[in-house]
């Protein structure tokens, strides 16, 4: 099992960040996908899900700016970042869970490496 995450990088606010996790070894079409990421000092924060069926959810903070999209046949979430602001800056990670507790860390049982998102102001 292995989940890649990639597209982070260094942007400045205001800018817009694409970032995509690539899964194998799952039944993808059984899984939702999350992100999570985590701020130096932080904990860590769940960011937005997508279900198996498509319904997604996302953290208050990034409504309207964030988009996460699955692709069954690619067996591929996606992570579209839009006016990116300083504290966006983290390290992002996805994450796979059969579970219907969407919300709790603990359920995810697959997690990709994450890739490093740095907003400057």
């Amino acid at each position: 099992v292995q989940l890649q995450a990639s597209g982070g990088g260094l942007v400045q606010a205001g800018e817009s960040l694409r970032l995509s996790c690539e899964t194998s070894g799952i039944d993808f079409v059984a899984h939702a996908i999350a992100w999570y990421r985590q701020a130096p000092g932080n904990p860590r924060e769940l960011v937005a899900v997508i279900t198996n069926l498509g319904t997604t959810n996302y953290a208050d903070s990034v409504k309207g700016r964030f988009t996460i999209s699955r692709d069954g046949a690619k067996s591929t979430s996606n992570l579209q970042m839009s006016s990116l602001k300083p504290e966006d800056t983290a390290v992002y990670s996805c994450a796979a869970t059969k579970s219907v507790a969407l919300r709790n860390p603990e359920n995810y049982l697959y997690w990709g490496q994450g890739t490093l998102v740095t907003v400057s102001s």
